[in-house]
């Protein structure tokens, strides 16, 4: 039975997501495994050092930002799949280092070559899913990073709560967790590269017949004359083209090119923002938070897999919708309700901390938690990830992203890293911190960002271009019909390598004649 081509390439970025589960399996499992009995004592005296225990947690993303200088180059020289396959092998040194760890040093180093690796994962793969993506689900493709991420973060949540249970006080407590965040990386190594290479890099690097291969395979069942291949195919050359113009691609025309420079400082605010609405804080330090409420270690873990379900929940209602609703409008309700959840937990933290016998205040604040984390995983985390990847050029996208990204690793190795401290000497006034940032990031995204739904990759230069930079109240700010593009690829109306129609823009009744997901 063959499959319609967009159920195919979403299958393919799918499986290229499978390094997201361990992303959020290895953010997930720390939370469990600090606590244990065990584990402490294997860490020894040192573990008493504040600062050497966030480390624990935030060398990871320290690891991950380091993991950006390299993935750019790589991912351009050899491609998508085989630099998501050197992620995945270094992750698992890092994996196998944690489980055998015999010292603080040796889990250190482990936290650190893991988070290396998944800096290589999770930054490729929305790279590869947009450029794999017909215009109309490549929200639905790119936005798999959050959701996979989501299923790790399940996964990690119950498995910890088990063996905390079943296994307390014992190695395996904490050893069995960390042992099984290898097991996806194994089928990720063995098959990604059966997937298709992505047709743009094929294509930048002048292997045209391989690109409009890749494009069959991907959008038509293997038929390399069908009329939307061939299209995208003069879509790219054009693009292509145009920016060869200006020479060889470097990281200096991200910083010299308006359009670049605009899109960089976008993309890295958007991942910095993420940070400050205070997700890392809750991921990280929910048990040292959820004890100043009163709650005891297992009814926090209880509560934390609680949170991962609800944190799916929302990440499988962005991956529905998201080619619906736009990027703006999500990214700017979910900072707004998240900022207000952080209000309403800074009261209750202010006025009823776990000293205070109220037992009603104290399950509502757990309640404003499992709020912040369903709009952030339905509308800020998976967009993130989404939103720097389709907005840049193929000649630039991997450099970009790799920038984009360290902006995320480095404001949540800071988070990371900042929290136990500020807890211990302000308490709850370090949840305002959070209230506040929620609506600026708001604020901002509603006033500079523009939308990209159902946009060509290939026309991004050129919006990038034309947008102006504030941009409430014109076309740029509104949500367009998410088939234009591929109605203008397939009825030959577009201009290669330019922005669409003005009027391919606005919604239509029309239904396209290619395959739905």
């Amino acid at each position: 039975m063959t499959l319609p081509p967009k159920v195919y390439t979403w299958l393919c970025g799918l499986f290229a997501s499978l390094g997201s589960i361990i992303f959020g399996y290895d953010l997930g499992v720390i939370a469990g495994v600090l606590p244990a009995e065990d584990f402490k004592s294997v860490m020894g005296p040192r573990y008493d050092n504040a600062n050497l225990l966030g480390l624990i947690a935030s060398i990871f993303v320290l690891g991950c930002f380091f993991g950006m200088f390299p993935v750019a180059y790589l991912a351009d020289k050899f491609g998508r799949r085989v630099t998501i396959q050197i992620g995945a092998v270094i992750y698992m040194l890092g994996g196998a280092l944690q489980t055998g760890a015999r010292n603080m040093d040796m889990m250190l180093a482990g936290r650190f070559f893991a988070g290396f690796g998944v800096g290589f994962m999770s930054d490729l793969a929305p790279l590869y899913q947009a450029e794999i993506a017909h215009p109309s689900i490549r929200g639905r493709l790119t936005t798999l990073q959050q959701f996979m991420l989501g299923i790790g973060a399940f996964i990690a949540s119950w498995i910890t709560y088990g063996t905390s249970s079943g296994l307390k006080g014992s190695q395996a407590e904490w050893r069995v967790p960390l042992g099984i965040q290898i097991v996806p990386a194994l089928p990720l190594i063995a098959f990604i590269l059966l997937l298709p290479e992505s047709p743009r890099w094929l294509a930048e690097k002048g292997r045209w017949e391989e690109a409009r291969q890749s494009l069959a395979r991907l959008h038509a069942n293997g038929d390399i004359d069908d009329t939307f291949v061939l299209a995208q195919i003069k879509d790219m050359k054009a693009d292509i083209n145009k920016a060869r113009d200006i020479g060889e691609s470097g990281w200096k025309e991200l910083l010299t090119v308006p359009a670049n420079f605009r899109r960089l400082a976008l993309g890295y605010i958007l991942q910095f923002s993420v940070q400050m609405t205070g997700v890392s804080a809750i991921q990280y330090y929910s048990t040292v938070i959820f004890t100043t409420m009163g709650f005891t270690p297992n009814r926090i873990l209880l509560f934390q897999s609680i949170n991962s379900v609800i944190a799916l929940i929302g990440e499988a209602c962005c991956v529905l919708w998201v080619d619906y609703t736009g990027r703006r409008m999500p990214l700017i309700v979910g900072n707004v309700a998240s900022g207000l959840s952080f209000v309403v937990g800074s009261i209750l933290m202010a006025r009823w901390p776990g000293s205070v016998q109220n037992n009603a205040a104290h399950y509502i604040f757990i309640i404003t938690t499992w709020v912040f984390n369903f709009f952030f995983s339905a509308c800020i985390g998976p967009l993130s990830w989404a939103y720097p990847a389709e907005i840049f050029s193929t000649r630039t996208r991997a450099k970009s992203t790799a920038i984009t990204s360290s902006s995320s690793w480095i404001s949540n190795f800071f988070i990371a890293q900042v929290t136990p401290i500020a807890f211990k000497h302000i308490g709850w006034k370090y949840y305002l911190v959070f209230a506040i940032c929620g609506h600026s990031n708001a604020l901002f995204i509603w006033a500079f960002f523009p939308e990209t739904t159902g946009r060509r990759l290939e026309e991004m230069d050129a919006l990038f271009e034309n947008a102006p930079i504030f941009v409430p109240g014109t076309s740029y700010a509104r949500v367009g019909d998410r088939h234009a593009g591929e109605r203008e690829l397939l009825g030959g109306n577009f201009a290669p390598g330019d922005l669409s129609a003005k009027d391919s823009h606005d919604p239509e009744k029309a239904s396209i004649n290619h395959q739905e997901l």
